[in-house]
């Protein structure tokens, strides 16, 4: 018919479903930035009520308000050559779990001390951060696996923890460990290995070796070295991530709580407290 448009019709004004509000809310936050003024800072209060407004829940918004709060951004060496040849270098895992933030942090840390052989590195109101215990207990602990547990965090360089209350019975923990040094040193092994393959190529060429064959065991050293350090790393970024998430499962069943330390722990404290003869 004459005059009929071929566009498509005005939507209805009447309201919008989540997916387009998420859709203007986005926008509208670009075409703020885009003109340099200050971003407003909101109250939790200020957050909640804006969500009442469009039919959000307060538990799922206080569940999203935890989980922003502990969020972690990766560094910048997590998309380096390290990671591409040997894999990612941290682990992380979240849950929210029975109990108020403090209880669930130091049963956390009677845990990381007691099973997992670390030590308080630093401590904030909301998250601790530890470290390998490097006296001579601890090294025997390791060296003997007393108790046959494997202290898969032990070769982190920091293990930290944090806890946001979600509502006054449950808390959002979240635990990430730092493995990069340690693929660091898988890294510097392997390229070590791959330098001795490499200079062994002029021996084998005055030994009147044909070029490719004396290059070939420098590029099979290399490529070999480089292909166990990524295994080596797997295995372990692997095994910390086990158990991350074994310890989660213990809290979410509320079998970790804070108690007593052990005898062995008590005296090394004792010990570690005497004044030292110089």
């Amino acid at each position: 018919m004459a005059g009929e448009s071929n566009l498509p019709s005005q939507p209805p004004t009447s309201g919008l479903d989540r997916g387009a509000l998420e859709r203007v809310l986005a926008r509208a936050a670009e075409l703020q930035v885009g003109t340099g003024e200050p971003e407003e800072v909101l109250t939790e209060e200020q957050i909640l009520e804006l969500g009442k407004e469009v039919g959000l829940s307060p538990q799922h918004l206080r569940q999203a308000l935890a989980e922003e709060r502990t969020r972690v951004a990766l560094p910048p060496d997590e998309g380096g050559v390290s990671a591409r040849l040997l894999g990612g270098a941290r682990v992380g895992a979240s849950r929210t779990v029975p109990g108020k933030p403090r209880d669930v942090l130091e049963a956390v840390d009677q845990w990381m001390q007691r099973q997992e052989c670390l030590q308080v590195k630093r401590q904030f109101s909301d998250r601790i951060v530890w470290e390998a215990r490097r006296d001579l207990l601890g090294t025997v602990r390791r060296a003997f696996n007393v108790g046959g547990r494997g202290y898969a965090l032990s070769r982190a360089h920091e293990v930290a923890a944090t806890a946001v209350a979600v509502d006054g019975n449950r808390t959002l923990v979240r635990i990430d460990a730092d493995l990069a040094p340690f693929r660091t040193t898988l890294a510097r092994q392997s390229a070590g290995a791959t330098a001795l393959g490499v200079a062994a190529v002029p021996a084998l060429i005055a030994l009147h070796f044909a070029a490719a064959i004396a290059v070939a065991p420098a590029l099979l050293v290399g490529a070999g070295a480089f292909y166990v350090a990524r295994g080596v790393n797997a295995r372990t970024a692997n095994a910390a991530q086990l158990a991350l998430e074994q310890l989660l499962d213990r809290l979410e069943r509320g079998e970790v709580a804070k108690g007593q330390p052990s005898l062995l722990s008590a005296l090394a404290a004792a010990a570690a407290a005497l004044p030292r003869k110089y």
